[in-house]
């Protein structure tokens, strides 16, 4: 259970489901593959093997069901965080715009 300190408005689910985001930033458009750690009503976070994000940039999600009773999910977000976590990986923090 989640103590007070924990401020969020939306529980966190854990997912740990590979995913592909497609990034548009100020470089180009491109597409990589991540971990999509967890998800919330309004947010999600990933850890890429990749270079950093751009704050900001738009990331289009897509998270393939393997269970035919759960619809596999899209969503338009944007970038709020990103993190180093070691000399080649980022965790990614993004904010839902639009959801699918």
């Amino acid at each position: 259970m989640l103590g007070y300190d924990d401020k969020r408005n939306f529980f966190r689910m854990m997912v740990n489901s590979p995913c592909e985001l497609v990034i548009s930033d100020d470089e180009s458009t491109r597409t990589i593959q991540a971990l999509c750690k967890d998800i919330s009503a309004t947010g999600m976070s990933f850890d890429v093997e990749e270079h950093a994000i751009a704050i900001g940039s738009e990331v289009q999600v897509s998270i393939e069901s393997t269970n035919s009773q759960i619809p596999s999910l899209t969503a338009k977000t944007k970038v709020v965080r990103c993190s180093s976590v070691s000399e080649t990986g980022y965790t990614i923090g993004v904010e839902v715009i639009e959801m699918n």
